[in-house]
């Protein structure tokens, strides 16, 4: 295997591993493409801004581990420990289980409607009581785009997975690294895409707890394999 395609395939592994969890950020595209409103708009805010901020780690470190060559040898073990851990994590919820999924309704429900007026005794009909029917509340565009900017740029979290720890696992590929960085771009795009326009087909599924099991187990190997990959070097 050649050391761009290593490359290439830990970009892809890792940052799958990342952005498999539903966060704030992925609450949002789950929501959208529930109710199917501005998907697109989400899923491309998200792709272009997970890219920007993936690039800028890559480079940002580059630059550091070259001006500074023994950052390598931190970043690598610096990067295979938070990776392990991360690892430990899933293993821990794949074991313990206990993952579900909740994302907003599809429709938001009605204030009921008050008693209608009774009939008359004489009648001998009971109260008869309606209620409206369930309407569904449309998030306007503006409004999704900036609560989907919010939880994208102003989420320390997403901040430090997408630049400090991709930007130093990349770093550990010296020259190769943009293989690497292509990678976690083809990574985060297939996952905002397949999430956002499939939420509907994969929500019946995430709202499994064996799902989840399944899908924290697959991420704890795949993270303990790039792990591994970083302190044999």
């Amino acid at each position: 295997m050649t050391p761009e395609l290593v490359a290439l395939l830990s970009g892809l592994g890792l940052c799958l591993g990342l952005i498999v969890s539903i966060g704030a950020q992925n609450a949002v595209v789950l929501r959208q493409g529930l109710r199917r409103e501005h998907v697109g708009m989400v899923v491309l805010v998200c792709v272009v801004s997970d890219a920007i901020l993936q690039t800028i780690g890559v480079a940002g470190f580059a630059t550091l581990v070259t001006s500074q060559p023994w950052l390598e040898t931190a970043a690598r073990w610096a990067g295979a420990l938070f990776i392990a851990g991360y690892a430990f994590v899933s293993a821990r919820r794949a074991w313990r289980g206990g993952g579900t999924l909740e994302a907003a309704a599809d429709e938001a429900p009605a204030e009921p409607q008050p008693p209608a007026e009774p009939q008359s005794p004489a009648s001998g009909s009971s109260v008869a009581t309606a209620t409206l029917p369930v309407v569904r509340t449309r998030s306007t565009r503006t409004a999704t785009l900036l609560t989907i900017l919010a939880m994208t740029w102003l989420n320390p979290h997403a901040l430090v997975e997408t630049t400090v720890v991709l930007g130093s696992v990349a770093a550990t590929h010296g020259p190769d690294r943009w293989w690497f960085l292509a990678g976690g771009i083809a990574a985060s795009t297939l996952w905002f895409v397949v999430f956002g326009y499939g939420a509907r087909y994969l929500a019946p599924l995430l709202r499994t707890e064996r799902a989840w099991r399944i899908l924290d187990a697959g991420i704890a190997v795949v993270m303990i394999g790039i792990a591994i990959t970083l302190v044999l070097g």
